[in-house]
C-alpha cells in the first residue's frame, strides 16, 4: 500500500503531533511491539522446556524484519491482522517459526503492546508538560510584579498581575501533570491470561513442566518491563483508556482556556497580550492587517475535539459486555492516537505562545489608567470606613461618583472620579485629599499577588525535577 497527497491522510500522518509520537502510533511500531511480546513468551516458554534456545534465537534474530506488504496480503486472504503477522514472521524464521503464539490469544499480545504504546506516549506528553511547567514558572517570576488589570464576567474588575494570571494556568497545568504521572505509574497490561482470562490454555500447555501461568506471566511481563493486571478478562479493563483520555482531555481543558483568554487578550480593544507572530507570516487572505491568534484558535480547535474522545472510551468500557465484545476494537484504532497527537500538539502550541508572549506594556497602562481608577474605589471605602464613616453610606457615595465617571468616559471626557472623591464632604470627613489620591493608585491594589505566584513558580520547580 502506497500513500500520497493524492488520496485522503489524516491531519496527524503530516500536520498535527511530532514524528516521534507518530513513530509510536506506526503500524511498524506496533508491528514491532508485538514481536518483542512473541519472543518473550516463546522465552518465557523455554525456561518451562516447551521451546528450545535455538528457536528463540531465530525468533529474536528475526523480530526487527517487518513486512508490512506480506503481511497485508495475508490479511486480505485471512482476514485477521494479528494472525497475518503471525504468519509473516513465521516465514522468515524457519526454526523458531512453529512456536510462534503458542498458547495465546490475540488480545495476549494486543492489549500488552497497547499499554506498552500508551506508556512511550504518556512519556513524551509528560516530556512536553514539563518543558511548558519550566517556561511558565520562567514567566511567572518575570511577570510576578507586573501589574494590569483582571476582568471578571469579561468586565474590568480589579488589578492583579500578569505573573499571577500565568500562575492560575500553571497551577491547573501542574495538577493535570501530577494527574497524568500518577496514570502513568498505574497503567497496567493485560498479561497472559487467554481467551477469557483464566489462564486455562496455559494451565493446560504448562501441566507437568513445573512452571504455573502466573510464573510464566510473570516471566514475560517482567521482560516488557509492564505490570499486569490482576483480573483481566479477554482484554484489559477498558476503563484503564478512559482513564488516560480523561486525563489527556484534562491538559486540554487547561490550554483551551489559557489560549481563549490569550484570544480575548489580543483584540484590540483590551490588547495587552499576543502570541508571536513571524515577519512574513500571513494573518487573512483578504485583510492584509490581520494579526489573527492562530496557534490559539488552534488549540481550542483541536482541544475541543480531544474532550469528545473519553465519551468513546466511556462507551468502551460501560459496553464491553461479559468477558468482552469486539465493538470497541475499530475506534480505538482512532482514538487512542489522536488523543495523543492532539495533546501534544496543543502543548507544542502553548510552549510557542508562552515562551514568545508579547506583552504590550502601552495598552496595560491605558487599561489601567481607565478602569484601575473605579477599582481602587474599594480602597477608598475601607480606609474611609475604617477611619470611623459609616461603610453604607460611603458605598452609595462612591457608587454614585462612580456612575457619574463612567456617563463621563462614555461622552468621551476624561475620567472625573479622583477630583469627584477627593471633592467629596463626606469622604473628606474621614481622609484628607491626599490621601484619597494615594488610595487612587491601582497599580498599588494587588495584595500578596506576587508572592504567591513566585510561591507556584517554586513548587512547579519542586515537582518536576
Amino acid at each position: 500500500m502506497t500513500y500520497t497527497h493524492d488520496t485522503f491522510l489524516s491531519p496527524f500522518t503530516w500536520r498535527y503531533g511530532s514524528d516521534d509520537m507518530r513513530r509510536i502510533w506506526s503500524e511498524a511500531h506496533k508491528r514491532r511491539t508485538w514481536r518483542r511480546i512473541w519472543v518473550a513468551l516463546a522465552a518465557a516458554q523455554q525456561q518451562a522446556g516447551l521451546v528450545s534456545a535455538e528457536q528463540v534465537d531465530d525468533l529474536r534474530a528475526h523480530a526487527d524484519d517487518i513486512d508490512i506488504d506480506r503481511a497485508h496480503e495475508i490479511e486480505a486472504e485471512i482476514h485477521h491482522d494479528l494472525m497475518a503477522e503471525v504468519r509473516t514472521f513465521a516465514e522468515q524464521s524457519p526454526i523458531g517459526g512453529g512456536v510462534i503464539h503458542l498458547g495465546a490469544t490475540s488480545m495476549d499480545i494486543e492489549d500488552n503492546a497497547e499499554a506498552l504504546r500508551i506508556r512511550q506516549s504518556l512519556d513524551l506528553i509528560l516530556t512536553r508538560l514539563r518543558d511548558l511547567l519550566r517556561t511558565l514558572a520562567e514567566q511567572i517570576e518575570r511577570e510576578a510584579d507586573h501589574v494590569c488589570m483582571a476582568f471578571t464576567h469579561v468586565q474590568p474588575a480589579e488589578p492583579t498581575t500578569i505573573g499571577y494570571r500565568l500562575a492560575m494556568y500553571a497551577q491547573d497545568l501542574l495538577a493535570d501533570y501530577q494527574d497524568l504521572t500518577r496514570i502513568r505509574a498505574e497503567l497496567r497490561g493485560k498479561g497472559f491470561k487467554g481467551a477469557v482470562g483464566t489462564s486455562a490454555s496455559y494451565a493446560e500447555l504448562l501441566a507437568g513442566t513445573g512452571m504455573t501461568p502466573a510464573q510464566m506471566e510473570a516471566h514475560i511481563m517482567q521482560a516488557l518491563d509492564l505490570e499486569p493486571f490482576l483480573i483481566a478478562t479477554q482484554t484489559y479493563t477498558r476503563r484503564q483508556d478512559w482513564a488516560v483520555l480523561s486525563a489527556l482531555s484534562g491538559i486540554g481543558l487547561t490550554v483551551y482556556k489559557l489560549a481563549f483568554d490569550l484570544r480575548l487578550l489580543q483584540s484590540p480593544p483590551v490588547g495587552e497580550w499576543s502570541e508571536p507572530f513571524g515577519t512574513h507570516q500571513v494573518g487573512s487572505s483578504a485583510m492584509p492587517f490581520k494579526r489573527n491568534p492562530i496557534n490559539a484558535e488552534n488549540i481550542d480547535s483541536l482541544a475541543r475535539h480531544l474532550a469528545s474522545l473519553p465519551h468513546t472510551a466511556w462507551d468502551n468500557a460501560a459496553h464491553n459486555l461479559l468477558e468482552r465484545t469486539l465493538d470497541d476494537s475499530a475506534n480505538r484504532r482512532v482514538i487512542l492516537p489522536e488523543a495523543f497527537f492532539i495533546t501534544e500538539e496543543i502543548l507544542r502550541r502553548a510552549q510557542r505562545i508562552i515562551a514568545g508572549l508579547r506583552i504590550n506594556e502601552n495598552a496595560i497602562q491605558r487599561n489601567l489608567s481607565i478602569y484601575g481608577t473605579f477599582a481602587a474605589t474599594e480602597r477608598v471605602l475601607m480606609n474611609a470606613a475604617r477611619a470611623g464613616g459609616n461603610r453604607q453610606e460611603l458605598h452609595e457615595v462612591i457608587r454614585q461618583h462612580s456612575l457619574n465617571a463612567w456617563e463621563a468616559l462614555n461622552q468621551g471626557q476624561p475620567n472625573p472620579l479622583i477630583d469627584a472623591l477627593c471633592g467629596d464632604e463626606h469622604i473628606n470627613s474621614q481622609l484628607p485629599a491626599e490621601r484619597i489620591r494615594e488610595l487612587m493608585q491601582a497599580e498599588l491594589y494587588v495584595g500578596d499577588a506576587p508572592e504567591r505566584a513566585r510561591a507556584l513558580a517554586s513548587l512547579i520547580r519542586e515537582v518536576i525535577g
